[in-house]
């Protein structure tokens, strides 16, 4: 699809703020996935029951202002928190986005018991076709073999590896709301150390861990959400969004978490995961210029929907950052992505629900260098109300909008950055029909 854009990098040092299953395992240069357990619709098959979808591997502090020091001979221990509870679980590690290959020589699941500490009798060893070492290349993920380990739905758990060698640039999702844990570079692998002691750095990033899949009964499937910081669930701690709302951290906050609750009390068998990015822009790719953003939606849409095991459902929303954030998009070239995305994934067997942008005028930076943004949302959700590609539209905006302001959103749903906030992502997860979402059909097993 070709799309003429308009270059002005001169506004780029404004955005300075981030300175920032059995036997297998398949490794590639982009996604992976392994064949499903049983033979057919009728059988267990793999769901993803938690994801963080790599945003770039440049970044040199998170969201709190931390500096992420990742040299080597350390390890990490990241804390999840699974959305479907299960007894078999497998990881999902990459190395997507990083210069260089990564040995991951020590890998461990268990459930945390507090900070860095995990339960010692829930401590599992994750091996990769056998092995308990797994060298991932540059541009390659990683799913490891089967896990047998109880555990319940938003009960943490700690994924644990160590990197013997380099560990620069790690792949990472920038922007995690919830506390991880690492040592300092040369203090060895921990991976099996159940009291974290040695474990004294902290970040709310997401180092190296991608996803974690659950096996599940065929009833089960997955629902991907895919947009930006909006459907990531980001709160900031002020008009310039960092550092991150320390309130917000470990809360499990994000319209997934709330979205996940609805459907768990009605009894409804699908697993949310969160593979929004904080910046995201649908059409234009941030490498080259703020890594942090991450790849471009139309790009990691195949590994980060498309390919996440179980999805029957996504629900997507972007425009924010694209009209915001040189190289600023037009409608039309949104209105030629969208439609691309929507093919794209239902040419997937994927229902799809496009969400309407609620108010950015008052944002950072559409508010200060982008003034003709809010108008191009608007044309945007005009075209998304009427439009018949997608299989279901969640009007964001009428929610979110105060019908009384300027372009603004309501004050009980408006963070302090003029962001949505967590009452309006409880009110984001209320307003989807959760009756009219697909599900079962057994998903993507093959994922």
């Amino acid at each position: 699809m070709a799309m003429t854009r308009r270059r002005n990098q001169a506004n780029w040092r404004l955005l300075a703020i981030v300175p920032l299953i059995a036997g297998f395992v398949a490794v590639t240069g982009g996604s992976a996935g392994s064949a499903p357990v049983g033979g057919g619709c009728g059988a267990d098959h793999w769901v993803a029951t938690w994801m963080a979808a790599p945003s770039d591997s440049a970044s040199q502090a998170d969201f709190s202002f931390d500096p992420i020091t990742s040299v080597g001979d350390q390890t990490y221990r990241m804390v999840i928190t699974p959305h479907r509870a299960g007894a078999t679980l497998r990881v999902r590690l990459t190395n997507r986005l990083s210069p260089a290959e990564v040995t991951f020589t020590s890998v461990t699941v268990g459930k945390q018991a507090g900070g860095p500490r995990v339960w010692s009798d829930s401590l599992r060893t994750v091996t990769f076709g056998g092995a308990s070492s797994v060298t991932v290349p540059a541009g390659g993920d990683v799913v490891s073999d089967p896990v047998a380990l109880s555990f319940g739905s938003f009960e943490p758990l700690a994924v644990s590896v160590y990197v013997p060698g380099s560990s620069r640039a790690p792949t990472e999702h920038l922007q995690g709301m919830a506390t991880s844990y690492y040592g300092s570079p040369g203090t060895g692998d921990r991976t099996h150390d159940v009291d974290g002691g040695s474990l004294d750095r902290t970040t709310t990033s997401v180092l190296y861990v991608s996803g974690v899949d659950v096996l599940a009964p065929a009833s089960a499937s997955t629902l991907v959400a895919f947009g930006d910081s909006i459907t990531e669930g980001f709160v900031g701690s002020g008009y310039s969004e960092v550092p991150q709302s320390p309130a917000a951290v470990d809360q499990n906050l994000r319209p997934t978490d709330f979205l996940q609750r609805r459907l768990d009390a009605a009894g409804i068998p699908i697993s949310v995961v969160n593979s929004g990015i904080w910046g995201n822009r649908l059409l234009d790719d941030a490498l080259r210029t703020l890594p942090q953003l991450g790849p471009r939606g139309l790009t990691r849409i195949q590994p980060d929907v498309i390919e996440v095991a179980g999805v029957t459902d996504a629900i997507v929303m972007f425009g924010a950052n694209d009209f915001a954030i040189p190289e600023w998009a037009t409608t039309a070239e949104m209105i030629a992505g969208y439609t691309e995305a929507v093919h794209r994934l239902r040419a997937a067997g994927i229902r799809v629900v496009l969400g309407t942008n609620p108010p950015l005028k008052y944002s950072l930076l559409a508010g200060n260098f982008a003034p003709f943004a809010d108008q191009r949302r608007v044309e945007l959700n005009d075209w998304v109300r009427t439009q018949r590609i997608a299989d279901g539209v969640v009007d964001y905006d009428a929610l979110l909008a105060d019908p009384h302001a300027d372009a603004i959103i309501l004050s009980r749903y408006r963070g302090l950055d003029n962001h949505v906030g967590p009452a309006g992502y409880a009110a984001m997860a209320d307003l989807i029909d959760i009756a009219a979402l697909r599900g079962s059909g057994c998903g993507n097993q093959e994922r």
